[in-house]
């Protein structure tokens, strides 16, 4: 899978290496299952629909770029959106989710599709222009980007 928590996981080493220890074998429970009933794509939109509820942006824009390399369609991703309209309501829409980098990412997905661009050549730009390099989405600590802070 795509984007990985690697740099997620340099900062719970910060802390300690038992967090970090402990952090890494629940992601491979949740995430690492072989046997899972639930797919990944599946647990992919339930983690973002998660995160969109709590706000939490750059996850929801992770997920949604991974679980659209894993095969994702655009309709589910239009039903999914139109779920956070009703959910959360109009004006949430129109102030957080919309002006969002997640909502550009969706975007992006639904308008190279509908201009008949290769879904292998939408997950290439899409992991570039949504994935690790975007400060909107990486989770790699800020101290590094910004050359220290000591």
């Amino acid at each position: 899978m795509i984007l990985k928590p690697k740099t997620s996981f340099e900062n719970f080493r910060s802390i300690g290496d038992d967090i970090t220890t402990i952090i890494g074998q629940f992601w491979g429970m949740v995430w690492g299952e072989t046997s899972s009933a639930i797919d990944k794509k599946t647990k992919l939109l339930l983690s973002l629909s998660n995160a969109v509820g709590a706000g939490r942006i750059r996850q929801a824009t992770r997920e949604l770029v991974k679980a659209y390399t894993l095969g994702v369609t655009v309709r589910e991703l239009d039903e999914l959106f139109s779920l956070f309209i009703w959910n959360q309501g109009v004006g949430n829409f129109a102030s957080e989710i919309g002006p969002s980098v997640l909502f550009a990412a969706y975007r992006f997905i639904k308008e190279e599709e509908t201009g008949g661009k290769a879904r292998e050549d939408i997950v290439k730009e899409l992991t570039e222009k949504f994935g690790e390099k975007n400060p909107n989405v990486a989770t790699e600590n800020m101290r590094k980007t910004i050359g220290g802070c000591d």
